[in-house]
C-alpha cells in the first residue's frame, strides 16, 4: 500500500463480509453486536493485510481518512483487533481528530472545562503513545495545563500541535501497527500461546461522547460473578468521564439499587433496563457471558464494544454448564470451553483472588489448592502438631519416603529442591495437598529451625499459606475460597464421561486414596504402590527385622507379621472399589530407603534388633548403592529375593477371596516394576503361578488374577513383544521412563529444569508434560509390538503424565486403553479425555474461543 493504493477499509454493517482470520476477533463482535440492531456507532474495519503493510513503513492513503472523518460527527477511536483477544494488542487511542477546530466547538456546547479535559487528554494521549515523548512533560493537570500541554508539543517537536484529522488517524494507524509488530509485542504474544507473526486488524469507531446534560457518562456491565460465575449484575457507570479526565460534576454510580449510593438503576431506569435486555440479547445470541462497554448521552444508550468476560476456574465451570442447560450451547461445547486445569482449582481451596497476597518467595506449583498452617521442619514434629489440632505446613530441603508420615499430617509442603515429578511433588498430589518445590531463594537451616527467603527469616511456628497453584509462599493466613465440587462441577464431568473414548483409573495407595478415586468417578486403580504400606510405624520394625535377615526362612518369617496387615490392605482397597479393576504394583524400592541413615537412628534399630551397632551399621553400608534408582529394585528384589513378592502375591490372593466372598467376584491385577528381559516375568510369573494354586488349595476357592508389566526401561519398551506374550497388560510408568530415556533425575532436575527450557534445549519439563519425540516414540513403539504379539493386550499410562491434559492428547492418540494418575487428578483426566475425544470426532467443530469471535 503507498499514498496511491486503497486502505483496505470495510464499514462494519450487517452484511459486510468481516472475517476474524482478516479483521479480528472486535471487528467481528461488532458486527454481531450490529446485527442484534443494537446502538452501536459507526464502525470500520481495516484488515491485517493493511496493518502489516503500514507497519512495513507504506503510509496510509489521507484522502481515505479523511472521507471517513466526513461521515462521523468529527471525532473517532482506534482499538485493537487480534484473531484472539487474550492475544491482546497495542493501546487503544480514543478522540483522534480533536483540534483546535473541534475545541471550539465543544466549548460552547459543553463548556470550556470539559472541552478543555477532553483536548487535554487527547494531546497527552498523542504525545505518550503516538509521538513517544516523555510521559513525565506531559503530566499536566489543573488551570492552565491545556496550555502547557501545547507549548510541551511545540518545545518538542518544533511545531504546533497537528491540526488535520486525516494527518492524526494516519499517525495513529502507523503508531499501533509498528506497535503490535516490535520485538517486545512478539515475545508477549508467544508468551500467551499466540504465534510471533500473528496477524492485527484494527478497528475505527465515531465517538460517543459521554459528555453534556442529563444523564450522560461511560460504564461497562456484565451478568456474571467473574469469581464464582452465579448470575450478578457487577460494573460500574461514571458520570461525564473522559478517560484519563474528567468534566465538571462527574461521579461514579453503582448499577443496581444498593445502600452503597446512588445507582443506575435508579438514577435512569430505562437506559438500565435496555442494559439489561441488550445483556440477555448478547448472551442467547452470541452464546457466551459477554462484558458490555456502553456510552450514554442525555439518556441515549451507545453500545461501545462487547468482550469476554473475565473468569476465575469455577466460575467458567458454572458458565459453560447454565449455557448448555438452557440450550444455548450443546454439551460438547460447554466440555470444550473449559480447561482441564481449571478442575483443579474447584478440588481444593483457593486464595482468593480479590484478597491482598503478601508474597514471601515463589516456586514450581507441584500440586494446586492452598492452604495455611504453621511451619514445621520435620515430620515428627508434623505429626506432633496434627495430634494437638494444629495445622501445619511441612518445610523440607527435600523429602523422602520417611517423610510420608509427615505428608499425612500436615496441609501443605514446601521444598528447597525439587521438580515436578521429585517425591514430594507426586506424593503431594495424590495425597491432595497444596505443594510448592524448588522455591527460589529459600534456604532452610534445620538446627536454627529457621527459613530464609525474601529478606525475610520466618521461625518453626510462623504461620505461612501455600498456593500450590500459583506457586506463591505469602506470609500469616490468606482469606481462601472453598472447593466448588457443586452439582455444575458434576454436571460437566458426566457430559465428559458421555464424550470420551479412553479409561480413567487413579493411582492409589491407601484407602484414603481409593475412596477420593471413587469420589472423583475413577474406573479402577491403575496403580498401587504397595511399598508405601511397609513405611507404616507397625510394620517398619517387621521389614527392617526381613532386611537384617540372612537366611530365606528367616525372611519369610518377618514377613509372615507383614502378611496379614498386607492382606487386609487388600482386603479394604478390594471393597472400597467395589468390584472395579486394582492393579497393584509389586515392591519397587531399594531396601536402604527403609533404613535409617543417621547415627541416632543406627543405634535405636541395633537396640530393637538386639544386634551391636557394628553390625547394623556394616548392613546398612553394604545395602547403600551408588545409583540405588538403577539398582537392586523392582524386579530385581523380586528375583534375588523371592520371599517379598511371594507374601505380597499370597496377601493379594487371600483378600481376592475373602472380598470376593462379601461382594462381587475381584480380578486383582499384579503388577511387575522395572522390567527389562521377557526372562524376568517367566521368572516371577511361575512363583505367582505356584502361590495361587496353594491359596486356591488352601482356602477352597477358585479366582483368576491378571499379570502385567510396568513398562519404565527403554529396554522393556523395545522388547514389548516378547514381554506381552506372558502379560495380560503393559503399563507405561511415564515417570522412571522418562527419567531413563534422558538420563535424569526426577528428583534433582528441578535445579536446572528451567534454564533448560528457557533456553530452549527442551520445549517443556519432560518430567511434567510428555516428551512425544522420545519417550512418545518409545511409547509407540511399546503399544506396537505388544499388540502385534497379542492384539487384545491392555495398555496403559500410569505415570503422573497421566493427569497432564498434553499428555492425555498423547496418550489418547497412541490408543492406549487407560490412563492413571492421581487421585485429584482424576477430574482433570477426565475432561481432557472427553474433549481429545471431541476434538479427534470433529477437528472442526470446536475452539477454544467464544462462539461470537468465530
Amino acid at each position: 500500500m503507498s499514498g496511491r493504493e486503497p486502505l483496505d477499509l470495510t464499514e462494519i454493517t450487517p452484511g459486510a463480509a468481516i472475517d476474524r482470520g482478516r479483521h479480528g476477533w472486535r471487528a467481528k463482535c461488532l458486527q454481531r453486536l450490529i446485527r442484534m440492531d443494537l446502538p452501536v456507532p459507526q464502525s470500520w474495519a481495516i484488515s491485517s493485510e493493511s496493518v502489516r503493510a503500514i507497519a512495513s513503513g507504506q503510509i496510509p492513503p489521507t484522502p481515505a481518512l479523511a472521507g471517513l472523518f466526513a461521515r462521523t460527527a468529527g471525532l473517532v477511536g482506534v482499538r485493537p483487533s487480534a484473531m484472539h483477544p487474550e492475544w491482546g494488542g497495542p493501546g487503544t487511542v480514543l478522540h483522534v481528530g480533536m483540534n483546535d477546530a473541534c475545541h471550539a466547538h465543544l466549548t460552547k456546547r459543553l463548556g470550556k472545562d470539559a472541552a478543555d479535559a477532553l483536548y487535554l487528554s487527547f494531546i497527552q494521549t498523542y504525545a505518550v503513545q503516538i509521538a513517544r515523548l516523555d510521559p513525565d512533560m506531559f503530566a499536566q493537570g489543573g488551570p492552565g495545563a491545556l496550555d502547557d500541554a501545547m507549548r510541551a508539543w511545540r518545545a518538542e517537536m518544533d511545531e504546533d500541535f497537528p491540526q488535520d484529522p486525516a494527518r492524526q488517524l494516519a499517525e495513529v494507524l502507523r503508531a499501533m501497527a509498528r506497535a503490535w509488530d516490535g520485538p517486545t509485542a512478539r515475545l508477549l504474544r508467544q508468551a500467551k500461546g499466540a504465534p510471533a507473526d500473528a496477524p492485527l486488524g484494527l478497528v475505527v469507531q465515531e465517538m460517543a461522547l459521554a459528555l453534556g446534560p442529563g444523564v450522560t457518562g461511560s460504564g461497562t456491565i456484565q451478568f456474571i460473578d467473574s469469581v464464582t460465575g452465579t448470575p450478578r449484575i457487577t460494573g460500574r457507570f461514571r458520570g461525564q468521564e473522559l478517560g484519563a479526565a474528567r468534566g465538571a460534576g462527574a461521579e461514579t454510580l453503582y448499577l443496581t439499587r444498593d445502600d452503597r449510593g446512588p445507582s443506575l438503576e435508579e438514577t435512569a431506569p430505562q437506559v438500565f433496563a435496555e442494559l439489561v435486555r441488550f445483556g440477555i440479547a448478547a448472551r442467547e445470541r452470541l452464546r457466551e457471558e459477554m462484558q458490555i462497554e456502553f456510552i450514554v448521552t442525555d439518556g441515549i444508550l451507545s453500545i461501545i464494544d462487547a468482550t469476554r468476560v473475565e473468569r476465575s476456574s469455577r466460575a467458567s465451570v458454572r458458565i459453560a454448564v447454565a449455557l448448555a442447560r438452557d440450550g444455548i450451547i450443546p454439551p460438547d461445547e460447554a466440555v470444550m470451553r473449559v480447561h482441564p486445569r481449571a478442575l483443579s482449582d474447584l478440588l481444593h481451596y483457593q486464595v482468593d483472588p480479590r484478597a491482598p497476597r503478601d508474597t514471601i518467595t515463589r516456586g514450581i506449583n507441584a500440586s494446586p489448592g492452598a492452604a495455611t498452617g504453621r511451619i514445621v521442619f520435620t515430620a515428627a514434629a508434623a505429626q506432633a502438631s496434627a495430634a494437638r489440632g494444629e495445622a501445619c505446613v511441612l518445610v523440607r530441603r527435600e523429602t523422602v519416603p520417611e517423610d510420608i508420615r509427615g505428608m499425612h499430617a500436615s496441609v501443605a509442603v514446601l521444598t528447597e529442591r525439587g521438580g515436578t515429578s521429585s517425591h514430594a511433588a507426586v506424593i503431594a498430589r495424590g495425597l491432595g495437598l497444596p505443594c510448592i518445590v524448588g522455591a527460589t531463594g529459600l534456604s532452610i537451616d534445620t538446627r536454627a529451625r529457621t527459613l530464609h527467603a525474601g529478606g525475610r527469616t520466618l521461625r518453626e511456628g510462623d504461620e505461612i499459606t501455600i498456593d500450590g497453584t500459583s506457586g506463591e509462599v505469602l506470609a500469616g493466613a490468606a482469606e481462601m475460597l472453598e472447593p466448588a465440587l457443586d452439582d455444575s462441577f458434576n454436571q460437566l464431568l458426566d457430559w465428559a464421561d458421555a464424550a470420551r473414548r479412553i479409561g480413567v483409573r487413579a493411582n492409589a495407595d491407601t484407602p484414603e486414596d481409593a475412596r477420593t478415586a471413587r469420589m472423583f468417578k475413577a474406573q479402577g486403580i491403575g496403580l498401587c504402590r504397595t511399598e508405601h504400606m511397609f513405611f507404616d510405624e507397625s510394620r517398619l520394625p517387621a521389614m527392617r527385622e526381613m532386611i537384617f535377615a540372612d537366611r530365606p526362612e528367616d525372611r519369610r518369617l518377618a514377613l509372615e507379621r507383614i502378611l496379614p496387615m498386607q492382606r487386609d490392605d487388600f482386603v479394604e482397597l478390594f471393597t472400597i472399589m467395589a468390584g472395579l479393576p486394582v492393579t497393584i504394583r509389586l515392591f519397587d524400592p531399594p531396601l536402604h530407603e527403609f533404613l535409617p541413615h543417621d547415627r541416632e537412628g543406627m543405634r535405636e534399630l541395633a537396640e530393637s534388633l538386639a544386634l551391636p551397632l557394628s553390625e547394623v551399621t556394616r548392613r546398612v553400608e553394604a545395602l547403600s548403592e551408588f545409583n540405588p534408582m538403577l539398582g537392586m529394585r523392582g524386579v530385581r528384589l523380586g528375583i534375588t529375593l523371592p520371599e517379598i513378592y511371594e507374601m505380597q502375591a499370597r496377601a493379594i490372593f487371600e483378600a481376592t477371596v475373602i472380598a470376593s466372598r462379601k461382594d462381587a467376584p475381584v480380578v486383582p491385577e499384579i503388577m511387575i516394576p522395572l522390567v527389562s528381559a521377557m526372562r524376568e516375568v517367566e521368572l516371577v510369573k511361575t512363583r505367582v503361578d505356584a502361590v495361587a494354586a496353594s491359596v486356591r488349595n488352601q482356602m477352597r476357592a477358585d479366582f483368576t488374577y491378571r499379570l502385567g508389566v510396568m513398562v519404565e526401561t527403554p529396554r522393556a519398551a523395545l522388547r514389548a513383544g516378547d514381554i506381552a506374550a506372558h502379560s495380560a497388560f503393559l503399563s507405561f510408568g511415564t515417570n522412571d521412563l522418562t527419567q531413563m530415556t534422558y538420563g535424569l533425575s526426577r528428583d534433582d532436575a528441578g535445579r536446572f529444569m528451567s534454564t533448560y527450557v528457557n533456553q530452549g534445549v527442551y520445549v517443556e519439563d519432560p518430567f511434567h508434560i510428555l516428551d512425544a519425540d522420545g519417550v512418545g516414540e518409545l511409547l509407540l513403539m511399546g503399544c506396537e509390538r505388544a499388540r502385534k504379539s497379542r492384539p487384545g493386550i491392555t495398555l496403559s499410562v500410569c505415570g503422573e503424565h497421566g493427569g497432564n491434559p498434553q499428555s492425555i492428547a498423547f496418550c489418547h492418540q497412541a490408543g492406549v486403553d487407560y490412563v492413571s494418575c492421581s487421585p485429584f487428578r482424576v477430574p482433570v483426566a477426565r475432561l481432557a479425555a472427553a474433549q481429545e475425544s471431541i476434538r479427534s470426532r470433529d477437528e472442526s467443530a470446536f475452539d477454544d474461543s467464544p462462539a461470537v469471535l468465530r
